[in-house]
């Protein structure tokens, strides 16, 4: 249960617990790297034999790709993963490593749970020994289903254990008055995650939902169970229950999908589901909920009702199994992940346990690690030169607004009204929750697991009908990551990306206003990107706009949307300008800002000597560029373009430049893909 806008507007796209526990490669325990060894930009990772502008990201960073193919274990591998294998397969690991060597540690201290959630995930004995019997429980529940009110029943508690269904409950702040918490029901069940999977005919997604029954079939059988072909069962149902939800792009709309209800008007749109049974199990208790859809309530109520009831059971069990499959013996194990890390994101080998065991610690336990991360790797006075970059973008795009043509003095007034009114967080939270509930013992992965996520689910629920903590936080400190929260109209920032190539203490101006001031500027951009624009300064959903300013800033993005549209990534496969642009608005805004920025900082003082051959306006793209660099799996661009809200990697580096004249002239551009018309280029903030 969770507020969806903060992790929806974040500078890359959330990655799910299983995933992170298939993302990175092996490399020893040690101490963190000496950033003073760290070049500001390296100029071996260029390609010189391909021009700037015909293919920027190429020019800059087509050395480094052809020297750093993705690894095995990866389906994407660049800067992010570079950084993030950093911060967990070291720095993480040698904390988790020390305290695992240590006895005695009192029950209840985060050192002691840490040391044993790690024991529990590397224990693979203990682990083949017990087989799916720590499930039973919950497989003992969906066996007793007797009728569809017994399945929906049984589904709220299984969606506490955050086991998806077709429907679901979240706490979040209530975007139309972002003070007070409310509950969410929105869309869910889909084990391909977004509907484009069940319905698009092209040969590569019809191999996926090919291999998906497959998978189904296998994952059943390993696990002993004897329902009648369910892999095709599941994919028939998924498929119907597809066909009923919203869009990834149509989700994006934060006034369509903000319809609040009594409680009693979403038992009488959906009379065949029992709404009370469901939400008691929760213990979910409001008067009043906002919904997603108001059809889809209906409409997958009717589903459930029609579907016969073996057919929910065999569902139930899978989102079970499918969910906990990697927490189980080797054989579910890898067979969960060859399909959804092989199959959907073209990763061909799983990491060694030991990688596996500290992503998956980190995963569970991420805020006790992350006070003993910031503590050894996080100085303070990184938080204060943090705090006078975000100041430095603030003033700056306060410029930006005022020199606008496109925009009114009424909006411009309240767009400065906004910006004064950014809040923003570095590096870690000021005060830790007490986690000493949570009951961690060695040998009992999915208990651990379990406790865990009774903890989180029991501190949403306290959250129902109560003002919002604005000091929470979305993202662990060591996450390498950044978002804006527009219900709190915040920018935040974790200690994990504050590091090279993002922020680089020894490196020139340029590279970091290319880096980190640019991602600055990015996640700013978003409080005025197509959704964070209709959130007015106290972060509710409101319009503050004259009709006539929301046209011309709509009809911008529709221009940039064409353009992103135009990007075919794979045969057959091109960007979703309408899913992007929200990301992609914040890249063009956050490297209009961080120019702006690093040009004003220079006024009145000599201009700065060449580096390596480059001037100080091409130092500073040379900075985004390697902020980005990047390689991917075909099928994993094939996920992207189908699910992901950011464009890939090489065109969030060309895609906004072609539309900057400044990079135009940093460069002498006269020609190639890079170089547009005054009239193409789309100049928005």
């Amino acid at each position: 249960m969770k507020s969806i806008y903060a992790l929806q507007l974040s500078l890359l796209a959330a990655i799910s617990w299983s995933a992170c526990n298939n993302s990175t490669t092996t490399e020893q325990a040690g101490t963190s790297k000496d950033t003073s060894k760290i070049p500001a930009f390296d100029v071996s990772s260029i390609d010189s034999t391909v021009k700037p502008c015909d293919d920027f990201d190429q020019f800059v960073n087509g050395n480094w790709k052809k020297n750093n193919p993705v690894p095995s274990t990866e389906s994407r591998w660049g800067a992010f993963n570079v950084l993030d294998k950093q911060n967990k397969e070291i720095r993480l690991k040698g904390i988790i490593l020390d305290l695992a060597s240590k006895t005695n540690l009192k029950k209840g201290t985060e050192e002691q749970q840490i040391s044993d959630f790690y024991r529990s995930f590397y224990d693979t004995v203990t682990i083949e020994k017990l087989g799916i019997t720590p499930l039973q429980p919950y497989l003992d529940k969906i066996n007793a289903i007797k009728t569809v009110e017994d399945w929906v029943k049984v589904s709220g508690e299984l969606q506490n254990l955050g086991i998806s269904t077709v429907a679901g409950f979240y706490i979040g702040a209530d975007s139309r008055n972002s003070k007070m918490n409310a509950v969410y029901e929105n869309q869910g069940g889909l084990s391909l995650g977004e509907k484009s999977y069940y319905e698009r005919t092209d040969s590569a997604t019809k191999t996926v939902r090919d291999e998906f029954v497959k998978h189904v079939d296998k994952q059943f059988s390993q696990a002993g169970f004897k329902d009648a072909n369910p892999g095709q069962t599941i994919l028939d149902f998924e498929t119907k229950l597809a066909k009923l939800q919203l869009t990834n792009v149509q989700l994006r709309d934060p006034v369509a999908t903000y319809n609040k209800v009594a409680f009693a008007e979403l038992k009488k749109l959906a009379p065949e589901f029992n709404w009370d049974g469901y939400a008691e199990v929760q213990q979910v208790k409001t008067d009043t909920i906002i919904l997603e859809n108001k059809a889809y309530v209906t409409n997958s109520a009717k589903l459930v009702k029609a579907t016969p009831l073996e057919t929910l059971k065999t569902y139930a069990r899978w989102q079970t199994l499918s969910h906990f499959a990697g927490l189980l013996p080797k054989a579910i194990d890898n067979e969960n992940f060859h399909f959804f890390a092989t199959v959907m994101r073209g990763t061909k080998a799983q990491k060694p346990r030991l990688e596996r065991s500290i992503r998956a610690t980190d995963a569970t336990m991420g805020y006790p690690l992350g006070k003993l991360f910031v503590k050894q790797y996080f100085p303070e006075s990184s938080k204060q030169k943090v705090s006078e970059m975000i100041e430095n973008v603030r003033a700056v795009y306060g410029e930006r607004i005022d020199s606008l043509k496109w925009m009114s003095p009424a909006t411009k007034e309240m767009a400065h009204k906004k910006l004064k009114s950014f809040t923003y967080k570095i590096g870690y939270p000021d005060k830790w929750k007490d986690y000493s509930s949570i009951d961690v013992k060695p040998g009992t992965l999915i208990e651990n697991v379990i406790s865990a996520t009774n903890y989180k689910h029991k501190e949403e629920i306290d959250k129902i009908g109560k003002p919002v903590d604005k000091s929470d936080w979305e993202m662990t400190p060591q996450t390498v990551n950044a978002y804006y929260n527009p219900l709190n109209n915040e920018v935040v920032f974790p200690a994990g990306i504050l590091q090279p190539p993002f922020f680089n203490a020894n490196a020139d101006d340029a590279i970091n206003y290319g880096g980190i001031i640019a991602v600055i500027g990015h996640e700013f951009t978003h409080g005025f990107d197509d959704q964070g624009s209709q959130f007015d300064a106290e972060g509710n959903l409101s319009n503050w706009w004259t009709p006539a300013d929301r046209k011309n800033f709509m009809a911008l993005a529709n221009r940039y949307i064409h353009f992103f549209n135009g990007i075919e990534v794979l045969p057959g496969f091109h960007i979703n300008g309408a899913l992007t642009i929200g990301e992609n608005i914040a890249d063009l805004g956050g490297l209009t800002l961080a120019y702006h920025a690093l040009e004003k900082s220079l006024k009145g003082k000599p201009a700065p000597a060449k580096i390596d051959g480059f001037t100080w306006q091409q130092r500073f793209f040379l900075g985004w560029a390697q902020v980005w660099h990047g390689n991917s799996t075909e099928a994993a661009l094939r996920n992207q373009v189908q699910t992901d809200p950011h464009s890939p990697a090489s065109s969030r580096i060309d895609g906004p430049l072609a539309h900057l004249k400044e990079f135009n002239d940093a460069w002498g551009c006269t020609g190639g893909k890079m170089t547009l018309a005054d009239t193409a280029r789309v100049v928005i903030w």
